[in-house]
């Protein structure tokens, strides 16, 4: 609606068509009568009103109400099948795509394994770009569209894309996503509007939509998986520093841990050692504890502290499993402590899954150490978004853009 002259009927008609859509996509189907009481509209106005998105192709009749009193009347929800937009979730082993309709509901998924950098003379490794673009179409076929249907894509990564030079930072374990040209070869492969962002940063979108932190302005989300990362949300929005880098709190310099001098060369750093997948494994080796050696290292730590948790219960309490999590614990809230000290922030949401193994447990005994560490104390909560969150994220704040764009009916 930019441009137009506010109170006009046309801008007050768009307005109330977009608070329409917004009943719908929160409430689900509505009859006419409700959405007008709802939204404060006539009865007439309410008709208007469904009829010109409708005809818009933006609600469709879903059926007809029952169990009440009085002839049922016909219920309205958003049209799906105006819009479909894709997220991708990229880490070290897998491409995951995933699309979207415009309602919010997943209708199709595709992932691709990362392969592993070929040795091979003479062979020709698939890049980055051909990688996306394959995931991509693979949900996209799975959702019954074709990819040139989609309004958006949105890309999340570890690390960030430096808005100054277009280079991926923070992330020198992703092979193959370093390349100066990879934005222009993705823009080429995919045709349509791009966005990119830390996959951290997806998943605290996700919180905010779908998850624990809805209605908070301002929140840190503490994610440890395949590494330990921070999303920073102050004033309602995503703060991502000048280079894409804030929340990159893995290299954070932390008591217990040496100093690691250039860390985004060496992948490495005060916080990641303190209390990320590799300490974790570490404590196991002192204390004897075994694990999966098969499985991926995050994976091998979730498994530790999940067991830890169930076995400290019928331990004394100088048990091995009990001194994992305390060790565990202490080294997180140690690292929160410092980010709680610079943005005494409303909430702290512990995500990713060697945090999530825990479960209420870990988080009350982050809760406990962090009382003793910081001032400021603001509650902890767990994600609640757990399944394939950086992917929710990505579509969410694909969603967030594209429902402005098709959902304006100044046009």
């Amino acid at each position: 609606m930019a441009g137009m002259t506010p109170g006009t009927p046309r801008v007050l008609r768009a307005m109330n068509d977009r608070a329409a859509l917004d009943l719908l996509l929160e409430q689900g189907p509505l009859s006419r009568g409700r959405i007008g009481k709802l939204t404060g509209l006539s009865k007439p106005t309410a008709s208007q009103l469904l009829s010109r998105l409708e005809a818009a192709g933006l609600v469709v009749v879903t059926g007809r109400s029952e169990g009440l009193p009085g002839p049922n009347a016909q219920l309205y929800a958003v049209n799906g099948e105006a819009a479909h937009v894709a997220g991708v979730d990229v880490t070290t082993a897998r491409i995951l795509a995933g699309v979207a309709d415009i309602a919010g509901r997943l209708v199709g998924t595709f992932e691709l394994p990362t392969p592993p950098p070929t040795t091979r003379p003479g062979h020709r490794q698939q890049g980055a770009a051909g990688l996306v673009l394959q995931a991509v179409e693979g949900a996209a076929k799975a959702a019954g569209v074709h990819r040139t249907d989609l309004h958006r894509v949105v890309i999340g990564t570890p690390g960030a894309f430096d808005p100054s030079t277009g280079r991926l930072r923070y992330a020198s374990h992703l092979p193959g996503w370093h390349s100066p040209s990879l934005l222009e070869e993705l823009a080429a492969a995919l045709p349509m509007p791009l966005e990119y962002d830390n996959d951290v940063n997806l998943v605290a979108v996700a919180e905010q939509r779908l998850g624990v932190a809805g209605g908070y302005e301002d929140f840190v989300l503490l994610w440890n998986e395949e590494g330990i990362g921070a999303a920073l949300v102050i004033g309602g929005k995503l703060h991502r520093g000048r280079t894409g880098g804030a929340g990159e709190v893995g290299f954070l310099p932390v008591p217990g841990t040496p100093l690691v001098r250039d860390p985004e060369h060496l992948n490495s750093g005060g916080f990641q050692a303190l209390a990320g997948a590799n300490a974790v494994l570490r404590w196991a080796h002192e204390l004897r504890l075994p694990y999966e050696q098969e499985a991926a290292l995050h994976d091998k730590a979730a498994g530790l502290i999940a067991r830890a948790v169930v076995a400290a219960e019928g331990e004394n309490e100088d048990g091995p499993h009990g001194e994992l999590l305390r060790r565990f614990a202490t080294g997180t809230a140690v690292g929160l402590a410092s980010m709680v000290a610079v943005l005494d922030p409303q909430l702290i949401v512990l995500s990713g899954g060697v945090l999530a193994a825990g479960g209420e447990p870990l988080r009350e005994m982050v809760r406990a150490e962090l009382t003793e560490l910081a001032v400021p104390r603001p509650p902890l909560m767990l994600g609640t978004v757990t399944g394939a969150a950086v992917l929710h994220g990505a579509l969410e704040s694909a969603l967030a853009t594209t429902r402005d764009e098709v959902f304006d009916t100044t046009r």
